[in-house]
């Protein structure tokens, strides 16, 4: 299966990154709606769309009020929104007030309640509370002889609570939105630095890992420099907007 980065920034979009939104579109699996869902639209090809929502901070949510370009004559079924309660409804309520959206979506909200989630080609979804300032969910994915997790907006540590819940996943989404000598700055906001992440990802004994939610600021190129971590961990990629990763790798 291949995972395809629709967008990798984080808080706002820049000149060459949208925020967060990632799919699986042979399983019609979208993680996050932010400002990249507009590029679902070229990717859909079932009937029914999954949407897993990690939090509802804007740049993460704010993509699920451009439904109506995405679905225009796709022939889409039914959208699944998957959520914590509370987030699903402050979307709801916020996002999709008739002062500031026009139509209410006809989708499917579906809180989560720490079940698993049944998925197109015998696959499941499992979920994990992160540290974030107003919380935030962590999402594993799995299908026979394949898995695929994503951790975002949170704060990486090598005793970090969800690394039993990512062990030996094929494909590991990350968020990176800080390097390294700007911890304090993540411990406030929830975010992560360079080094924890490689940390976290040998932790868990990672097949591979790719680092999204990266800081729409940072202008060097490369943003952020993976060379100092490749001893802790050495299988780790910068994501990209419209990268498409397989997983397992080697399928």
């Amino acid at each position: 299966m291949e995972v395809h980065l629709l967008g990798t920034a984080g808080y706002h979009p820049n000149e060459n990154r949208h925020t967060a939104c990632m799919m699986v579109p042979e399983a019609g699996v979208i993680l996050d709606a932010g400002t990249g869902f507009f590029r679902v639209r070229d990717l859909i090809q079932t009937p029914d769309l999954h949407i897993f929502m990690s939090h509802c901070h804007l740049d993460h949510c704010v993509g699920l009020s451009f439904f109506i370009d995405v679905i225009h004559e796709k022939n889409i079924e039914n959208i699944f929104v998957y959520g914590a309660e509370d987030k699903l409804k402050s979307i709801q309520q916020h996002l999709f007030s008739e002062d500031l959206f026009p139509l209410q979506p006809d989708f499917h909200w579906t809180p989560l309640t720490g079940d698993d989630i049944a998925l197109p080609m015998e696959g499941t979804a499992k979920t994990i509370a992160l540290e974030h300032p107003g919380g935030s969910l962590g999402f594993r994915l799995e299908w026979p002889g394949q898995s695929l997790a994503y951790i975002t907006d949170t704060t990486a540590r090598v005793d970090a609570n969800y690394i039993p819940f990512i062990r030996d996943v094929d494909l590991l989404l990350h968020e990176c939105h800080f390097p390294d000598g700007m911890e304090k700055l993540a411990e406030t906001t929830g975010h992560s630095c360079l080094t924890p992440v490689a940390e976290v990802c040998r932790a868990a004994n990672v097949k591979q890992a790719v680092i999204v939610h990266l800081n729409p600021l940072l202008e060097s190129n490369p943003p952020l420099d993976l060379a100092t971590v490749d001893s802790i961990y050495h299988n780790l990629t910068l994501g990209a907007d419209r990268m498409k990763v397989r997983f397992p790798a080697n399928v």
